[in-house]
């Protein structure tokens, strides 16, 4: 009877039995009845031992999806290396459709049905989407990544290197990382038999690290499958603090500002009262935002500087050419920056308080500022989100794993999953730990991708089931 009870519950069965075993030939071997007894309480203590694992909560496709994705480690790390192998700097298209055409058959034999948005239009790859249509009550995920990474074919970092229990290799964490843990996980509940009625949605970008402009059109088809969905989950990196894994309820904006001064041009025995010229104004108005935009969740740097009798940026907004003398009042200067806010009511109120400190020139002097259009977009913590960490600390109870705190928002960056925020709740960091992100020293941590695989899987599943 307690074998049936045991299986029910998806307890240990052989552990359990091999402790009734040994008991009870102690017992016979004593041949004595009150030795039985005295073996009872025991075995009432294994009984609850074996009930109290945190695993205990997992139902019998759980841990068939744990099972799953620990038997298949190792084609997981080969699937991963390949990929890694294959560069897909956001600029090399064809690398970028060299890694599809190597996932897209990892989601096709799941039984997605894949699609490629070419994206010549803005001058980028295209995006890979896989939908997987299951039961028409069950909840709409979707599942966020990308396929490029930040190094392109002329860098020296190129392959995938292991080191014990860590690799180096470009993307290895940032994101293909990210997507092995989607292929890991999927495979899990395909061999739990939750795929099977789960609505599922990947989208997996290409040009992540550089979107290509304008935004409107290179996420189009993203935003578009955020409003379908009941929920998104974003695979970039898992964030670690102090050896804690966190949950990211929240990603900030990122956008940029363009500050440009005029003055009049004079010699500089004139410079005072009367005429400040443009690189003074310039100095003010940065100094002001330093001193009065500061507040919660909120930065602004300025990346970029040039001032003189002549300042001009380059049609990419990222050089810029001065000239000048020193004994000539500046007759122009120029800025860029950005801004990274937590919502969008915070970067309008931003974006208020920076006009009206440019609005307020030193004599001899003319500012003003514009605002980049194409931005990222805030993913502000919601309720909806925290219910979805909720959900996820859920799973980790059960899978034994301590729970995951809430990151503060201003460690995150902006991603992909930002563009859906507005419609849909979502969770980021689905992704493996690592670090060097962006640099040629990037690490994943190779167990963690399997940690994040059943997190994800489970996750899935719970989510999948219910109605929407």
């Amino acid at each position: 009877m307690w074998r049936d009870i045991l299986e029910h519950f998806g307890r240990d069965v052989d552990s359990f039995a091999f402790v009734e075993q040994q008991m009870t030939a102690a017992a016979a071997t004593a041949n004595q009845p009150r030795m039985i007894s005295r073996f009872l309480p025991a075995l009432g203590a294994a009984a609850l031992l074996f009930s109290a694992p945190a695993s205990a909560a997992l139902s019998r496709p759980e841990q068939v999806m744990i099972q799953t994705v620990d038997a298949e480690q190792q084609r997981t790390l080969a699937m991963l290396e390949r990929w890694v192998d294959q560069n897909s700097g956001t600029m090399n298209k064809a690398g970028v459709e060299a890694v599809r055409d190597m996932i897209a058959p990892e989601l096709q034999q799941l039984g997605f049905k894949t699609q490629w948005i070419d994206m010549s239009a803005v001058g980028r790859a295209g995006h890979l989407v896989a939908r997987h249509v299951g039961s028409r009550r069950g909840k709409r995920l979707l599942l966020i990544g990308h396929l490029d990474t930040v190094f392109e074919p002329d860098s020296p970092f190129q392959r995938w290197v292991r080191e014990g229990d860590r690799a180096r290799g470009p993307g290895s964490g940032d994101d293909k990382g990210g997507d092995a843990v989607i292929i890991a996980a999927l495979r899990a509940m395909q061999a739990a038999g939750t795929l099977k009625n789960a609505n599922i949605t990947v989208f997996l970008t290409g040009d992540e690290e550089d979107a290509g402009r304008p935004l409107a059109i290179a996420r189009r088809d993203l935003v578009a499958e955020g409003k379908k969905a009941d929920i998104a989950l974003d695979f970039e990196d898992l964030a670690v603090e102090d050896g804690m894994d966190m949950g990211s309820t929240a990603r900030r904006s990122a956008g940029s500002w363009t500050l440009t001064v005029t003055g009049h041009a004079a010699h500089s025995a004139g410079v005072g009262a009367g005429d400040y010229g443009a690189i003074y104004e310039l100095a003010r108005i940065i100094d002001q935002f330093r001193r009065e935009l500061p507040e919660d969740k909120l930065t602004y740097n300025v990346g970029l500087v040039g001032g003189g009798q002549t300042a001009t940026l380059d049609a990419d907004k990222i050089r810029l050419e001065a000239t000048g003398k020193t004994n000539i009042i500046a007759a122009t200067a120029v800025a860029r920056g950005d801004l990274r806010a937590i919502s969008q009511d915070q970067i309008d109120r931003t974006e208020a308080k920076m006009r009206a400190i440019v609005a307020q020139p030193l004599a001899g002097a003319h500012a003003e500022i514009s605002f980049d259009e194409d931005i990222y977009p805030p993913m502000a913590p919601t309720e909806g989100n925290r219910a979805i960490l909720a959900a996820l600390n859920g799973v980790n109870r059960d899978m034994g794993l301590p729970a995951m705190g809430e990151l503060d928002a201003s460690k995150r960056g902006a991603g992909d999953i930002s563009f859906v925020a507005a419609e849909v709740s979502g969770l980021a960091g689905m992704g493996p730990s690592s670090d060097g992100s962006h640099t040629a020293s990037e690490t994943v941590d190779i167990p963690s991708i399997f940690k994040q695989a059943k997190r994800a899987a489970i996750l899935m599943s719970r989510l999948a089931a219910e109605h929407r």
